[in-house]
């Protein structure tokens, strides 16, 4: 009886189950670790995991909703879902809140959500949507590849203007999208090929257009007597507001690439990358132990976006290994539920969902350990966090929801099987 009642409860893919359940633990021990400095300001310790605990239970009990919604429910939701995202975009610019540089945050009812995260998800379901109405016997049909370049061309730039790493990303996974999609491979490598030009000349335009913090910092002390009224914000200065932090980001990481002498180490300028190096080298390969992180308290997003750094410091090369390779189970599993699907839609969204998850955790690692330039990428599902955190087990549920209704490789068809009850 008891088996039968989880078994209404944990439908779907048990793989998938299992990753994510292990991805909620590994998040609640390294949340709880490190959250020091969270804890310190609050006056009490605990309760950054307790509110960490509510939202993963939150984000539990949508996940478990959506995977009872039949996936042909995705499509319906698509058009409103489109509308939501666009408006949130454009209003985040005009109300969004101010947080780390970025207006990313719409508050509503007390409630802070980035638009970003709904409109990535949009993103992946509208073009799986596309390419499956669109798909012949030889692959997508070339109208296909224009209808989701204009749909990216309103959206992505929405989100490139105040969060330019999440626009990559979901670039990225469109991209792969277009491949699994059977998307014409000329069609791929023209895009390829205007996309590296545009990023040329999107970084030669930030180099020039953005300013250099660090000598506009050691400008005001020495004129630090003279005050100067705050000018008012443009239209432009606007639009080019994050050239500036952009800038910082591309120079430090060009530096962090010449051999410096550990003396010669700036904390302060560079604090998050070298104390995550520190982090890791503190590790010793085996670990600290879970909860004997030191860096933790010197990391600003320790429990966000350098968890893996802290990761990697108490659990040692074994359990940073063992979170890379949940990641990628979870998009080998994906790939086999989505071959499995006997219609073309449910499988590009899962495989479009999982990417967009995988791609993100893959960055993220990356940042940690300094091979890509710092961005604001937390890690999914195991980063503290609000809305991503929610949103992130919505799209598992899509996931186990499709998991549901794919058939076992050589079981006999929900059609066939209802046939052949009607002739017992």
């Amino acid at each position: 009886m008891l088996n039968k009642k989880l078994g209404n409860i944990f439908k779907g893919d048990k793989v998938i189950w299992m990753v994510f359940f292990f991805l909620c633990i590994i998040s609640v021990i390294e949340v709880f670790s490190a959250s020091s400095q969270l804890g310190y300001k609050n006056g009490s310790y605990f309760s950054p995991v307790i509110k960490h605990l509510g939202i993963l239970l939150m984000g539990i009990c949508c996940m478990i909703v959506t995977l009872n919604i039949k996936c042909k429910f995705f499509k319906i939701i698509t058009p409103f879902l489109l509308i939501v995202s666009v408006a949130t975009l454009v209003l985040v610019k005009f109300v969004g809140e101010d947080i780390n540089g970025g207006s990313r945050w719409i508050a509503i009812f007390g409630f802070t959500f980035q638009p970003s995260e709904i409109a990535k998800g949009t993103i992946v379901l509208a073009c799986a949507q596309i390419f499956s109405a669109m798909q012949t016997e030889n692959g997508a049909d070339r109208k296909a590849f224009k209808y989701v370049l204009w749909l990216c061309a309103i959206i992505i730039p929405l989100i490139m203007l105040e969060n330019l790493s999440t626009a990559g990303l979901l670039f990225l996974v469109v991209v792969l999208m277009m491949f699994v999609c059977r998307v014409p491979i000329s069609q791929i490598g023209r895009l390829l090929g205007v996309t590296a030009a545009a990023g040329i000349l999107g970084i030669a335009l930030i180099m020039l257009v953005g300013k250099d913090k660090s000598a506009d910092m050691g400008n005001n002390k020495m004129t630090e007597q003279i005050v100067v009224a705050p000018s008012q914000p443009t239209a432009l200065s606007k639009i080019f507001h994050r050239f500036d932090t952009w800038k910082s980001r591309i120079e430090k990481f060009n530096d962090s690439k010449k051999d410096v002498a550990p003396k010669d180490v700036d904390l302060d300028k560079d604090a998050q990358p070298a104390h995550a190096n520190i982090a890791i080298a503190s590790s010793n390969g085996v670990g600290v132990g879970p909860g004997n992180s030191v860096e933790r308290d010197f990391l600003s997003q320790a429990f966000s976006d350098f968890i893996y750094a802290i990761i990697i410091e108490e659990m040692g090369f074994p359990g940073a290994l063992f979170v890379a390779l949940l990641y990628i189970i979870l998009l080998v599993r994906t790939g086999v539920i989505a071959g499995r699907c006997e219609n073309n839609f449910p499988a590009f969204l899962a495989m479009g969902l999982a990417l967009l998850l995988v791609t993100q955790a893959l960055f993220n690692m990356c940042v940690a350990v300094g091979i890509v330039p710092v961005t604001g990428q937390p890690l999914p599902l195991i980063s503290k966090g609000g809305t991503s955190t929610i949103i992130n087990c919505v799209y598992i549920g899509v996931i186990l929801s499709i998991s549901r209704s794919a058939k076992k490789k050589g079981a006999p068809s929900k059609e066939a099987l209802e046939q052949s009850a009607v002739l017992a």
